[in-house]
């Protein structure tokens, strides 16, 4: 179908233009064997503009088509993928163009769901493997067993080979080379001290992170450092708010410096409850007051007993 066909479609006064229009693009471009930069641009400027006026059941049959296209266009996959377990599944599965940073964003996002379609990707990369099992595997309610039950509840405690310095590391060999290259490309409104911010955490040196946490947001060491030693991770949220970051880079950069306290889905949606529920504006306010005070006024001397 050449673009006269689509400009038809588009201009008729159909009804369903749209959902027509967004089916035959993404049909012709699956007949191209090996699509150029021009058309897979082309298919994204088309059929983007129409996401939100399309049915589900047109977003569930694209998202089937393109799983299996190899050179797919990628702000389309990820929006495709962002959406509903039953839409996403094919792309979480199969597809070639989301990254392992962009299945570590929608794990964060979206929990469970989307964790069980990624964990059934061929090859999937050991880290986030390491991830999901965290995530998926059974949890010990503490007080809830009766007297005389100590062996049952022996038995439902988790594997101890997880540890937080292992998914450190792990992370910190997925983000060598292009993809933390990739994942550090600027976007708009983004922070610019971000890449510095992710290589440090990626270090593993708290010092090191702290060091440039502080240059980053402009204030005194002994800020970043209670920012990061305090018991509770709120404050943090709150900074990297002020800074701008995106849900998902701030998740990575949490989860990279404290990945133990991400091990279940409840404390996943716990981290996006709190960081959609804060405004910048709020954020930066909070940020002039920690400058302008002693940082233990606001954090106390608790410190983190994870580091």
């Amino acid at each position: 179908m050449s673009s006269s066909d689509f400009r038809q479609i588009a201009l008729s006064g159909e009804p369903k233009k749209a959902e027509r229009l967004f089916r035959a693009a993404v049909s012709a471009f699956c007949s191209l064997p090996r699509p150029s930069r021009r058309e897979i641009a082309q298919l994204e400027d088309l059929t983007l503009p129409l996401f939100d006026d399309v049915s589900s059941e047109s977003k569930r049959y694209v998202a089937a088509a393109l799983s299996e296209c190899e050179y797919a266009p990628t702000g389309l996959i990820r929006q495709l993928a962002n959406e509903s377990i039953d839409i996403a599944a094919p792309l979480l599965i199969r597809s070639k163009a989301l990254s392992d940073i962009d299945l570590i964003a929608l794990i964060g996002r979206h929990g469970m769901p989307h964790a069980r379609a990624i964990a059934r990707r061929p090859g999937l990369n050991s880290a986030i493997a390491d991830l999901l099992k965290a995530l998926d595997r059974p949890k010990l309610v503490h007080g809830s067993n009766q007297p005389g039950e100590p062996a049952a509840a022996a038995q439902l405690q988790p594997e101890t080979g997880w540890s937080a310095e292992r998914v450190r590391q792990r992370l910190r060999s997925m983000m060598d080379g292009s993809a933390r290259q990739d994942f550090a490309d600027p976007v708009a409104n983004a922070c610019e001290h971000y890449p510095q911010l992710l290589r440090t955490a990626l270090d593993g040196r708290l010092a090191v992170f702290q060091t440039a946490l502080a240059k980053a947001l402009e204030a005194d060491l002994s800020v970043a450092r209670a920012l990061t030693e305090t018991a509770s991770r709120l404050p943090l949220l709150t900074a990297f708010k002020a800074l701008n970051l995106s849900e998902e880079r701030a998740f990575l950069l949490m989860a990279t410096l404290y990945p133990q306290h991400f091990d279940t889905t409840e404390s996943v949606r716990q981290f996006l409850r709190q960081y959609r529920g804060q405004t910048r504006d709020a954020a930066l306010e909070t940020l002039r007051g920690w400058k302008s005070g002693t940082p233990t006024r606001f954090f106390g001397d608790t410190r983190s007993k994870s580091g």
